[in-house]
């Protein structure tokens, strides 16, 4: 009989955290549907909130910053990256839907469409006119959850990105129907965590948490 080490294939899979933020609060949250519109920043809250959450993240160890394209979540991002002395690396994955001809309306408009109805009920079945669908949206933005877990087994990453596609993200980490995925609330820069681990079905560890530390955030 043979003694040693035991055999690497019958070690635990690397448990990787991937932590979703939402952008801060913009000038136009909760009015208007920016979709990927350039040149909107910030608001003032906005940017004492990316404050806050950078505060929160930092005090557990990062090994990645990711963001999506648009200047809202970078400069949600930029107070983390001082902190951690971490670069953001920009991923289109995480970036806000196309909205098409429905970008810059006012939100109060739009839920009087009838498509409205579609969006909210049956979003599996929308696309927005001249722009992205919600299937292709999910797709996407899980495809681009995968690239950061496999580029950082056994760490944690942060992914800065937009309220539709971190709630159609954890919706398939929950095995919740794309039709289903509005009943999940993500507020500005609030805090979700998916952890995942070969082998395993992923395991969404928190939702929408604008105050729990996550000094003790351990995988599940």
């Amino acid at each position: 009989m043979t003694t040693g080490q035991p055999e690497a294939a019958s070690l635990p899979a690397p448990t990787t955290l991937v932590i979703l933020v939402r952008h801060g609060t913009t000038p136009t949250t909760g009015r208007l549907l920016p979709g990927r519109a350039p040149g909107l920043g910030l608001s003032e809250t906005g940017r004492e909130q990316a404050e806050r959450v950078a505060e929160r993240l930092t005090a557990r160890t990062i090994d990645a910053l990711y963001s999506s394209p648009l200047q809202r979540t970078r400069e949600t991002a930029q107070p983390t990256a001082e902190r951690t002395g971490l670069p953001v690396a920009e991923d289109a994955g995480l970036i806000e839907c196309d909205v098409g001809e429905w970008t810059g309306q006012a939100l109060a408009d739009l839920a009087k469409l009838p498509e409205w109805r579609t969006v909210q009920a049956e979003p599996e079945a929308f696309t927005f006119p001249g722009g992205e669908s919600f299937v292709a949206m999910q797709e996407r933005m899980v495809a681009a959850l995968a690239r950061v877990r496999d580029a950082h087994l056994g760490g944690t990453a942060v992914c800065f990105s937009h309220a539709d596609p971190i709630r159609v993200a954890l919706a398939d980490a929950l095995g919740t129907p794309l039709n289903r995925f509005q009943r999940i609330s993500v507020d500005p820069c609030s805090v979700s965590v998916i952890s995942y681990q070969d082998g395993r079905d992923p395991v969404v560890l928190m939702v929408n948490s604008s105050q729990a530390s996550l000094a003790d955030l351990t995988a599940s």
